[in-house]
């Protein structure tokens, strides 16, 4: 924690950097405690760049494997940040120890959070000590009765606050917050969403008052106007709106002028996002280990003949295991499993086993094991095809989703699992899959 950071690699607070330093959002604060009305939390919509929307969800763990992986193939990343897809201290304990974790492995990475500051103030101290040099608080409104109309509730407490309560509890922790973060020597840039009719008279009210606060930058970003939103049916402001809005305020607080409106899960240069490219290692990272215990090198594979992935779980009396090294997936062992006949005893011996195992790759498998196998931290993947070739595709971060085979009645396989009629490709059971 003592590295000494570049924070001038900031490519959102420094637009000389944004050539050539990248940033890497993860996507970790999966609740909210606001609910703004023009924002649309959808996941994994691949053609919508806007915060709130990302692939995939990640535990800390999760995403300090995934931040590894991008950290390998994209040399530029200066910044690990946490923007959503809600906000990072609507559940904090999964924000704090995600910034833990990358402080710890990767200490020269500088530390980037966004949000709505309503719940930050509690977590200043941590983040300063943690060398979390840049923080974006939201702060659409000085008015409560404009809050009340850009906010539908506020839970703060474990309370539901709505209209101009709600508004005037969402200012002051955010005036707070941002007095607080200010104190600890953190950089502070404030996000101002601009919406015609509803807040556009009064951006320089804000910038006025968080220039008071010494706050570093402002950024007056256009409503995104999003479906199945109340404001979803708004304008979006005009170029010249904008730009009248940010020289005034330019007056009192520096204006940034080169947002991108980034999703949950960017990453890559401004501007050249390559959150598509990455979706592989982001769901693989998704589903790998969630603590420290479950982190594993190995694969396993239910094979025939230990070519192709052609075996349904029930019926594998060995499994194939590959190793993970520098240079792919190298054959360890063929491993037995443990025998059948003994119900759903056999899975949680199973996960013994495979304790050194972070996939399953399998034609197929039944609800039971499945279940068990998931809780114990093994993701299990049914496909068809080549073993080498889902291999080859875990070790550089692909999306083995493209060899997940398509899911029919009954049990996949050639036979079925336990029940199975030796040497028919039937199943003898009723047709809702083996255990």
């Amino acid at each position: 924690m003592t590295a000494v950071l570049d924070t001038t690699a900031h490519p959102c607070f420094n637009p000389h950097a944004k050539a050539k330093c990248a940033r890497v959002h993860l996507p970790v604060a999966d609740k909210c405690n606001v609910q703004c009305n023009f924002c649309n939390r959808k996941y994994d919509c691949a053609n919508e760049s806007r915060p709130g929307v990302t692939s995939s969800l990640l535990e800390p763990l999760q995403a300090v494997e995934y931040l590894d992986m991008v950290l390998k193939r994209e040399s530029r990343i200066t910044v690990a940040g946490i923007a959503g897809p809600g906000d990072p201290f609507a559940n904090p304990e999964r924000t704090m120890e995600t910034l833990r974790l990358i402080r710890e492995r990767f200490p020269a990475l500088i530390l980037c959070v966004a949000s709505n500051g309503l719940n930050i103030s509690p977590y200043v101290s941590e983040l300063a000590a943690l060398q979390v040099s840049h923080l974006t608080i939201t702060l659409n409104a000085l008015d409560p009765v404009i809050g009340s109309q850009i906010y539908a509730w506020v839970r703060h407490n474990r309370r539901m606050f709505r209209g101009i309560e709600a508004a005037r509890i969402l200012l002051d922790r955010q005036l707070d917050g941002i007095a607080r973060l200010k104190e600890a020597g953190i950089t502070v840039k404030i996000n101002t969403i601009v919406i015609p009719g509803v807040n556009d008279d009064h951006v320089l009210d804000i910038a006025l008052k968080v220039s008071e606060l010494k706050a570093d930058v402002l950024n007056c970003m256009p409503l995104f106007p999003v479906a199945e939103t109340p404001f979803g049916i708004l304008p979006e402001p005009s170029k010249e709106m904008i730009q009248k809005i940010r020289k005034g305020a330019a007056h009192f607080i520096p204006q940034m002028y080169h947002c991108t409106r980034c999703r949950s899960d960017a990453v890559g240069l401004l501007g050249q996002d390559r959150a598509a490219e990455f979706s592989g290692c982001l769901n693989q990272a998704a589903a790998g280990p969630t603590h420290p215990a479950q982190r594993r090198p190995c694969v396993a594979v239910a094979s025939w003949e230990g070519v192709l992935v052609n075996q349904h779980l029930g019926e594998a009396t060995h499994l194939w295991i590959y190793k993970r090294t520098d240079a792919g997936y190298e054959f360890l062992e063929e491993r037995a499993t443990p025998p059948a006949g003994t119900g759903s005893q056999r899975w949680v011996d199973l996960a013994g086993v495979l304790s050194d195992v972070s996939t399953l790759l399998v034609a197929g498998i039944g609800a039971a094991p499945n279940e068990v196998l998931a809780s114990q931290g093994i993701a299990v993947v049914e496909m068809e095809g080549l073993a080498q070739e889902a291999l080859h595709l875990l070790q550089r971060g692909g999306d083995i989703r493209a060899l997940r085979k398509r899911q029919a009645t009954g049990c996949a396989g050639r036979g079925g699992g336990e029940n199975a009629m030796a040497g028919l490709g039937q199943c003898a059971g009723p047709g809702t899959g083996c255990g």
